[in-house]
């Protein structure tokens, strides 16, 4: 039985890989700040630990007998201790040395589909340090670059509203394209990488079957519904002096402002192909989704 330690549990993928896998029979650890989000996953039997990965003496003891971890935690909107640097950067840093001393078998890091070095968010350019970081430690690895989870970023920021209160509101004119991809097919594409080896060392792309802006899923949502909605747009040049007037305020909230500035009018489109689909998996379409998300409420 392999045991499987997931570093941010209580977030979207992390607690869905750590019910897809204590499912499967795997032993699973799940690691938070906040243990009173993971009271579920401790009934299903995981065995839940509190600690921060910015504070490594929290985690000194964490790897015993761990096969697989497991990151997917990420400090986009945090501030203070907790701030995208902290946490993204120095924060793996720190997590993936603390791995190497422990002799853990296999690394798997959630990045960014937009990582890299000269990317103009700093979110992006840390994804691309630690992804540096990692493939130099000695670990074996596997390095995910996921597109936009449908559940956070077309329900969420999207659909919820729509469905609540009939209306949403889009950061700029919405038009740019973009890949959505459900949680559980990157869980599915994660339990493919963790049996096979010859994903290890690598850097894997992991797309949905389609690319829509979030005019188009704002509107999937809408007609789904079968009621009228609106949608409403702040115009970008609102949205840059709002991105430069939180950022000593709220850094977190000034990088998404930031992100929905850089992102207008740049096609961040993906091919499915050549990712879910090679593992032999049928992804979720986003017509799907939204179905699947009606019947649940």
């Amino acid at each position: 039985m392999k045991h499987l330690l997931v570093i941010g549990a209580s977030g979207v993928l992390g607690n869905s890989a750590a019910r897809y896998f204590l499912e499967k029979g795997y032993k699973v650890t799940a690691f938070v700040r906040d243990l009173n989000k993971v009271t579920e996953l401790a009934s299903l039997g995981a065995l839940v630990k509190s600690g921060d990965i910015t504070q490594p003496s929290t985690y000194s003891d964490l790897f015993n007998e761990v096969d697989v971890v497991l990151t997917a935690v990420h400090g986009l909107m945090g501030k203070g201790k907790n701030k995208s640097e902290n946490v993204d950067l120095q924060g793996h840093m720190q997590l993936i040395d603390a791995a190497l001393k422990a002799g853990i078998p296999h690394f798997i890091y959630t990045s960014a589909t937009l990582a890299g070095p000269d990317n103009p968010l700093d979110f992006s350019r840390y994804k691309y340090d630690v992804e540096q970081y990692l493939a130099k430690s000695g670990l074996s690895y596997t390095i995910l670059r996921p597109a936009a989870f449908m559940e956070w970023h077309a329900y969420r920021l999207l659909g919820k509203n729509i469905l609540e209160k009939g209306k949403t509101t889009i950061l700029g004119k919405g038009d740019a394209k973009m890949n959505f991809i459900a949680v559980k097919d990157v869980v599915a594409a994660i339990d493919h990488i963790i049996l096979n080896e010859d994903c290890r060392n690598k850097i894997i792309p992991l797309a949905g079957p389609g690319n829509y802006s979030r005019n188009e899923v704002a509107d999937m949502f809408g007609k789904a519904t079968g009621k009228q909605y609106k949608t409403g747009h702040i115009p970008i040049g609102v949205i840059k002096f709002l991105s430069i007037l939180f950022k000593p305020i709220h850094p977190g909230l000034a990088r998404v402002l930031r992100f929905s500035v850089l992102s207008e009018g740049k096609d961040a489109s993906m091919e499915a192909r050549d990712t879910i689909q090679k593992f032999g998996l049928r992804p979720t379409t986003l017509g799907e989704f939204i179905y699947e998300t009606l019947n649940k409420r």
